[in-house]
């Protein structure tokens, strides 16, 4: 029995840890980029707005690109195009008049590349992953959400401090580049395919999801079933709500422990370190988590109950965290809103790569356009709440959409597949 698809989910964690490292270094490098060039926090926030716009728009071509051509070759497209944008972020001339219109258009660029990530991903998990292993598949994956955030501060500070911050965008274009060729090295689209992959390992995938996947996996799902599926609404509804969340710490709270808490810039390295660390805990614990209820309680309870225990909590710690006097303190409460969030997160995906199979990309795609969205209204609308009302009505925001999005989960029912609605995943179709 040979484990090639974990090797190659160990290289997703890897490209999306890299995809992370692209975004999240402008967050990073943004103090020292306002002030050369003399923009605001909210011209700041339309910079960052802009990358997910972007990520947003071309989530649902990116998916369906994915279905269509498969991952491997997606995947190592996008790395090559992610390279290329975040060096080009770099060769904005100082002092340049045009300087703001110009970075909104790159990181809009930048986030069109990015957009194929996690719907080309999902479909891999669809194609190579037994249904009972893809929470912590996915789990894993997002793992690499946090150890990307995580690393990003140390790394891009580090990079700042002795070479400038336009060698931090260089320096990850060519971390990204590589990991993208490898990837196009070892990874191939189906386990048939592959020449590592034994016939052990090959019968378990196949048997494995034979119930629910072999009847729609090899055609696309149609856009009518998938716009007209209640299930596909409220999954997205939610993600919208936890992206919102998730990018209070991605776009923000870099600068909010450095400018609102007076930290220093090595303080708020290791504390920003700190909340993205502990996603990357939380991210493939959830998903340890997840497919245990669905051995024992099936598919719904499974995946819909931790996702809403998950999202209630983060609003507790979010409220909590932004009341605390001590930086410190306000950190690790924050950090565990972070983690409380990222424990839903492989439900998400893993819905969508049980309902969809053959269209898994298109549909995550769909959903992930709902969290960019929510991404985009937080970086523009944070520093505009916190101007009027200050942090901690930011942070009041944030806490009740993470409310929304677990209430949003009681009418998802993963058990439905979209192409065969009457049918259960898991039942066996005798239809002649």
């Amino acid at each position: 029995m040979t484990r090639v698809r974990w090797l190659l989910i160990f290289w997703l964690f890897i490209l999306s840890a890299v995809a992370f490292l692209d975004r999240v270094n402008l967050s990073i490098a943004g103090k020292f980029i306002a002030a050369e060039f003399q923009l605001t926090d909210i011209q700041l926030g339309n910079v960052l707005s802009a990358f997910l716009l972007g990520y947003a728009l071309f989530q649902i071509p990116g998916g369906r690109f994915a279905d269509r051509i498969g991952p491997r070759r997606v995947l190592a497209i996008g790395v090559i195009w992610w390279g290329v944008f975040t060096a080009l972020t770099a060769l904005v001339p100082p002092r340049f008049s045009l300087a703001v219109l110009v970075f909104v258009a790159v990181r809009f660029l930048l986030g069109a590349g990015e957009a194929i990530i996690y719907p080309a991903s999902n479909r891999f998990v669809a194609q190579w992953i037994p249904s009972q292993e893809r929470g912590i598949a996915n789990g894993w994956i997002f793992a690499g959400v946090g150890v990307g955030s995580g690393a990003t501060p140390i790394l891009i500070t580090y990079i700042m401090t002795t070479l400038g911050w336009r060698w931090s965008f260089w320096i990850s274009a060519a971390i990204g580049l590589l990991a993208g060729l490898i990837w196009f090295l070892i990874a191939r689209d189906s386990p048939e395919q592959h020449p590592w992959v034994s016939p052990a390992e090959l019968a378990l995938i196949q048997n494995s999801n034979a119930p629910s996947s072999a009847p729609a996996g090899k055609r696309i799902v149609p856009w009518s079933a998938i716009l007209h599926s209640s299930n596909v609404w409220a999954i997205t509804l939610s993600y919208f709500c936890f992206g919102y969340v998730a990018w209070i710490f991605f776009g923000w709270f870099y600068i909010y422990m450095a400018k609102v808490r007076g930290l220093d810039l090595k303080a708020t390295a290791a504390y920003s370190t700190l909340v993205f660390l502990v996603m990357a805990a939380m991210s493939p614990l959830g998903g340890l988590i997840s497919d245990a209820l669905v051995k024992r309680r099936g598919q719904r309870f499974g995946r819909a109950s931790i996702a809403v225990v998950s999202l209630t909590l983060a609003s507790v710690f979010l409220i909590l965290g932004s009341k605390a006097n001590s930086p410190g303190l306000a950190s690790v409460v924050l950090a565990g809103g972070a983690g409380a969030l990222y424990l839903s997160q492989s439900s998400f995906w893993s819905v969508t790569a049980d309902i969809a199979a053959g269209s898994s990309g298109s549909v995550s795609g769909f959903m992930n356009m709902g969290a960019q969205l929510g991404g985009a209204v937080t970086t523009s609308l944070t520093p505009i709440i916190a101007s009027h009302f200050g942090w901690t009505a930011s942070f009041y925001v944030a806490a009740a959409f993470a409310v929304t999005g677990a209430f949003a989960w009681l009418f998802v029912d993963p058990s439905v597949s979209l192409a065969n609605p009457m049918k259960e995943i898991g039942q066996t179709d005798v239809t002649p």
